[in-house]
């Protein structure tokens, strides 16, 4: 259930899609992140996306979008409510390419896209239906084949980052050795929503939320913190995280055959 923390959010939110539901071209207007979830505090930014379809003067609505946005009494408003007080607005055409780069350079935001455009987010305004047909191309999930081909990808990538991690240590490279480690916490992350065809929000925040709520995995999540409680950085301890991120991947994330 959404929900606004402040007056001046609502009163934002709703200034803008009233402004873009006015508009040729466009095909919905989403509330999407903290507020769309109904878990925003007075000092969350406001995140919408507005979708628009194939043709339509994309340049001109544009240009009055950023007319609007520094002349409407509802939006100022909400500029000037507090430090933190941010409006993000995203005009998107409505289409998820497929992903087209190397088996090395995940994590990428596919599923971050789908799950937020589709299933996170909350429709504000949509034209005949707009919204509900884009989301039947991608929901319950995608092909079988490409969800299967980018596990098998992700799960690799993070072995290989894992089996530097000792190389690293050795020659005290103790931050990249860290950074691979952060990676591949990300990619076990995009993994496990893979593994079962559940869409994501994010790889770097609101962990417990989506590792206790949205996969009901409470077990897995005691076990998260710990892999980034280390006592003395430069050391070896940033190999023994590795391995034991690697058996929680070997245990929530089983190699799938048939790729």
């Amino acid at each position: 259930m959404h929900a606004y923390p402040t007056l001046s959010h609502e009163s934002a939110a709703a200034a803008v899609t009233t402004f873009f539901s006015e508009r040729d071209g466009t095909g919905a207007v989403l509330l999407v992140n903290s507020c769309a979830r109904g878990k925003a505090t007075p000092q969350s930014d406001l995140d919408m996306v507005v979708l628009v379809g194939d043709g339509g003067d994309r340049a001109s609505l544009h240009a009055d979008w950023e007319h609007f946005r520094v002349t409407d009494p509802a939006l100022l408003a909400f500029s000037t409510s507090g430090p933190f007080a941010v409006l993000h607005v995203d005009i998107e055409e409505a289409r998820i390419p497929l992903p087209d780069h190397p088996a090395d350079e995940y994590p990428d935001g596919f599923e971050l896209m789908i799950g937020n455009w589709l299933v996170w987010s909350v429709v504000l305004w949509e034209r005949a239906g707009f919204h509900d047909r884009f989301r039947a191309d991608w929901l319950p999930y995608y092909d079988d084949q490409l969800r299967r081909q980018r596990l098998a990808d992700i799960r690799l990538q993070c072995a290989s980052n894992l089996r530097l991690l000792p190389t690293y240590v050795h020659r005290e490279l103790y931050f990249q050795a860290f950074s691979r480690l952060w990676e591949s916490f990300q990619l076990f992350l995009q993994a496990i929503f893979i593994q079962r065809r559940i869409y994501p929000i994010a790889y770097t925040k609101w962990i417990r939320e989506q590792v206790v709520d949205i996969l009901g995995l409470p077990d897995l999540y005691q076990e998260l913190p710990s892999l980034f409680e280390i006592d003395h950085f430069e050391s070896d301890a940033l190999v023994r995280k590795g391995a034991s991120l690697q058996r929680l991947i070997d245990r929530y994330v089983p190699v799938e055959n048939d790729i």
